[in-house]
């Protein structure tokens, strides 16, 4: 039986009330930059600014219909330097398996495998791993990283944090698991959030994000990477400050800060506002919740820019009700989505609501009475722009089967 679908509200970076539990006094001055820079084991790495990965959902290879195999026939596997498989569990303080059905059981057809040739009855591994593994000998330099958590499963990171040495050693077991050997390269922590709110409230405290991402680190070394999907909630005393981003950015080797979400119709008389804005604008409902603002408090910490990848969502956030054509109309709800109501994919909408002007770096449009905001190909090319002269890591993005069938939007990061 497979797993319900994850909204991608699992990336409403600041939707959830704000925790009860108390922060902490704040960041010491100069503390970010000093524990960012101490001498930490460092794994490979592609160099600063080339890297693109995508997220894979585990979900989406059923009524979504989208397969390892279409990350090969849309063109993304050529242009793609990681994956990130999502979600692995976690509970009773461990990594554990999503869907095992999905993941190692499921027998491809012919039609549905990356290379043509059908899964059989006998053979040890079927299911996803083994066609990320087919797709990977076909791209040898591709890497894939498992990632953990997410908006529903990271309820599980506050009872990990009790034992952080105990639970980098479960998900070493996993990701190293001999059944699957060589699919996966590394970890992904997707923690939302750590000591804040998301799904639920954690309360294991400032401290508890870098420690086990210093546990993680110590477990899987140098020759696997380890990266973690962070809040993009740049608000002063908001979700950056609730945990040590800057003292844990020694154990990784990138972070994927989540700069979308910032609007959407769970606020559902709006104002109107485009989900992942790039800058500020005249009329923006909060001045921080930009790409930028988020950026440069992340490097302000001392976060080294080489270590921050540029989010981008392949899908659009939307409202009903709306009258006005510009962003800042009032609405009256959610718009109509393919899967979840006020969201849908870009490979939907660039037909079904073509961009009609840009705000803040990114296009909305008005369609009839909905009012939609997402990433286009020109957009995304202001990014990149963006993205180099910032000297990020490169980037990423959520997630992969929201692009079109010929990967539209990954041509445009490339």
């Amino acid at each position: 039986m497979h797993l319900p679908h994850r909204p991608r509200a699992r990336f409403r970076a600041l939707v959830a009330a704000a925790c009860t539990a108390v922060l902490g006094a704040g960041l010491l001055a100069g503390a970010g930059t000093a524990t960012a820079t101490a001498a930490a084991p460092a794994a490979p790495q592609v160099k600063a600014g080339s890297k693109v990965v995508g997220y894979f959902t585990e979900w989406g290879t059923y009524d979504r219909k989208y397969y390892v195999k279409n990350i090969e026939t849309s063109g993304s596997a050529a242009k793609l330097t990681h994956i990130n498989y999502a979600f692995g569990n976690v509970t009773g303080g461990k990594c554990a398996m999503g869907d095992s059905y999905a993941a190692t059981d499921r027998a491809y057809t012919a039609a549905e495998s990356v290379d043509g040739v059908a899964d059989t009855w006998d053979q040890p591994l079927r299911g996803n791993f083994n066609q990320l593994l087919k797709l990977k000998k076909k791209h040898p330099g591709l890497k894939v990283l498992w990632s953990f958590g997410g908006w529903t499963w990271s309820s599980g990171f506050g009872e990990a944090a009790k034992n952080p040495a105990a639970f980098a050693q479960s998900c070493y077991d996993l990701v190293k698991n001999s059944k699957w050997a060589g699919v996966f390269d590394g970890i992904d922590i997707d923690w939302e959030y750590p000591n804040a709110c998301g799904n639920t409230c954690d309360t294991s405290g400032r401290d508890a994000f870098r420690k086990v991402l210093a546990a993680l680190r110590a477990k899987f070394g140098a020759g696997s990477l380890v990266t973690a999907a962070i809040t993009a909630d740049a608000t002063s005393g908001g979700k950056i400050d609730a945990a040590d981003y800057a003292g844990a950015a020694q154990y990784v080797d990138w972070y994927n800060p989540m700069t979308y979400d910032y609007f959407g119709a769970w606020d559902a008389a709006g104002p109107t506002a485009p989900h992942s804005p790039l800058t500020s604008y005249a009329g923006i409902p909060k001045a921080d919740y930009t790409t930028s603002a988020t950026v440069a408090r992340l490097k302000g910490l001392g976060i080294p820019a080489a270590k921050l990848l540029l989010g981008i969502g392949f899908y659009g956030r939307g409202w009903t009700g709306v009258t006005q054509a510009a962003p800042g109309g009032t609405a009256t709800g959610p718009a109509a989505g393919t899967y979840e109501q006020g969201i849908d994919d870009y490979k939907v909408l660039r037909t079904k609501c073509p961009a009609t002007g840009t705000v803040g770096g990114t296009a909305y449009a008005k369609c009839g009475s909905d009012w939609w905001s997402y990433d286009t190909p020109a957009t995304i090319a202001t990014k990149m722009t963006y993205k180099n002269q910032q000297g990020l890591g490169g980037t990423f993005f959520w997630e992969l089967s929201g692009d079109t069938a010929n990967g539209e939007l990954i041509k445009a990061i490339n």
